[in-house]
């Protein structure tokens, strides 16, 4: 019989991007210069190596890399190019009208457009050679828990079947016990559900909503790209109802970062953010850019964009919360990667305090939260606390209260919005057919198979489904006949499809091994019986440039 290794660690980061990295950085300097080489640093990634899951869009506000490492540029951060031109449009179907002006959340002068994926496995070695044991492959399924504190996590099973079966391969997970964990998984992490859930740590607060970004990145021709030029797009291919916009971000070596930002509240329950990238490639100031190109990497990652009233209590017995896992995401201003270093930072140094004082209680750790507040994260989120909720009535008046909101701080028509989680914005379908979509020509546009293709996207076959349909009967009947299936649609990675049965009934068929691991599924189930597990440690997206 196997037995599960236990590994004792005092502090234990789950989750290698810039949130998690630069905890582990900064508390190794930190221990390092109190002469604390004795404390042990561990860190958990599930990709198969740090930087294979990583992806955003990404113009980074350097200030918190800066603060992080202020020789970043000498030590040879990957950088694609400095921002050299801002544009927004407002796009109809064949034309783009530029706005007059770049709205000051969009302005990113001083700022840097970076592949985020490449960035953070630089980050990664640096994080290594700093002494920091990094254990890539391996998934956190798990929080240990005990009387109310977390006491670590325990790491996925290796060699199981799709029944649950042990295979010649099998290896128990390792109960990883640490005095303190920090969560650092991204939007709609697993354990970071698991704890939420378990402590109400999201009492009193709006709910979490998202958006999901689905992009690509093409090579073209050099000499039509100049690099470091940004572009923001709304209205087409969305409708006034539907919250989200367009981007385009040139690269280094004439590769273009393109891609299309779409809220998870929508109504139409029949939306495909997928084929509505697609739509957006066609308009003429996307494909005239790409003409003649190729298509190099795909991915897609939900956001959380619920703001600074939908952020769970970060603290907790034994365990912080950083980055995305935790909101710390500016909606208005579409960035996370400084406030996910800064969070990591300040998370680091409430840790060092929390071990030099042998107490990882929430008494010691309510620390972290004491220097969000006074720290420029507060400030920055606070002007964009209320940002995504005032959409809720479309575009127009989204438009509306964000021109409120910048002049007055935030505040717009009073200080907290309400909000609703948004799969409970999905309307049935009321059996309205479903437009037709255009089809994918295969060089300017894709089905979701080819782009799940270039995503690198690879899991073991023979594992048990990570994507769990907690009761399946609702998809076959009720689901059907209220909203159509959405699952066949919300999905980029073409993950779920009905299919007849022997009988001729429509079943559920769940392609898991497509995931590109964006947890779209998991937010937006209209009956929130899909719950998104980590599947076996290693498997998922092999990004590149993204």
């Amino acid at each position: 019989m196997s037995r599960r290794e236990v590994l004792e660690v005092d502090v234990l980061v789950v989750g290698g991007g810039p949130a998690g990295l630069a905890a582990a950085l900064h508390l190794s300097r930190l221990l390092d210069g109190r002469g604390r080489g004795d404390v042990t640093v561990a860190l958990l990634e599930k990709g198969r190596e740090i930087g294979a899951h990583a992806i955003s869009g990404a113009v980074m506000d350097p200030r918190g890399i800066a603060e992080l490492m202020p020789d970043w540029r000498a030590r040879g951060a990957p950088i694609e190019a400095p921002v050299t031109a801002d544009r927004v449009y407002f796009l109809t179907r064949r034309r783009r009208f530029g706005l007059p002006f770049v709205p000051p959340p969009l302005r990113n002068d001083g700022h840097v457009v970076v592949s985020l994926n490449r960035l953070v496995r630089w980050l990664g070695g640096i994080v290594e050679d700093a002494g920091v044991d990094v254990f890539a492959g391996f998934a956190g399924a798990a929080l240990l828990i005990e009387d109310g504190r977390v006491a670590g996590v325990r790491t996925d099973d290796k060699g199981v079947d799709r029944g649950g079966r042990k295979k010649a391969n099998y290896a128990p997970g390792i109960d990883v016990r640490a005095r303190l964990t920090v969560l650092a998984e991204g939007a709609r992490g697993s354990l970071t559900r698991q704890l939420v859930e378990r402590l109400g740590l999201d009492a009193g607060r709006n709910p979490q909503v998202y958006s999901i970004g689905v992009k690509e990145v093409w090579e073209t021709a050099g000499e039509r790209v100049t690099p470091g030029r940004v572009i923001h797009t709304m209205g087409y291919p969305l409708t006034r109802r539907e919250f989200g916009g367009g981007f385009v971000y040139t690269m280094s070596g004439g590769r273009v970062s393109v891609g299309l930002v779409v809220g998870l509240d929508y109504h139409d329950a029949r939306l495909d953010p997928h084929e509505l990238f697609q739509d957006f490639k066609r308009h003429p100031l996307v494909a005239d850019l790409l003409a003649g190109g190729t298509l190099r990497a795909y991915g897609a990652k939900a956001i959380p964009e619920g703001g600074y009233w939908a952020m769970p209590r970060y603290f907790a017995d034994g365990a912080l919360i950083v980055g995305d896992a935790a909101g710390f995401l500016n909606p208005m201003r579409l960035k996370g990667v400084h406030l996910g270093l800064k969070s990591g930072m300040l998370a680091a140094e409430t840790a060092a305090e929390a071990i030099e004082a042998d107490d990882c209680t929430g008494r010691v750790l309510r620390r972290f939260e004491e220097r969000v507040e006074t720290s420029w994260i507060r400030p920055e989120l606070w002007r964009a606390r209320n940002f995504h909720q005032g959409f809720r009535g479309g575009l127009w008046a989204g438009l509306a209260h964000a021109a409120l909101q910048t002049a007055t701080g935030g505040r717009g028509v009073r200080n907290r919005y309400p909000s609703r989680p948004g799969h409970e914005r999905m309307r049935p379908i009321r059996g309205k057919p479903r437009r037709a979509a255009a089809l994918p020509d295969g060089k300017l546009t894709f089905d979701k198979l080819t782009d799940v293709y270039h995503s690198g996207t690879a899991h073991e076959e023979d594992q048990p489904v990570h994507l769990v349909v907690t009761e399946p009967d609702i998809c076959h009947e009720r689901c059907t006949e209220e909203y159509g299936n959405p699952c066949q649609y919300f999905c980029p990675a073409a993950v779920y499809a009905m299919r007849p049965d022997a009988g001729g009934r429509p079943r559920l068929e769940i392609a898991a091994s497509n995931c590109v691991h964006c947890k779209t599924c998991d937010i937006m189930d209209p009956y929130q019986v899909i719950r998104w597990d980590c599947p076996e440690g290693g498997g998922g997206p092999g990004y590149d440039l993204l």
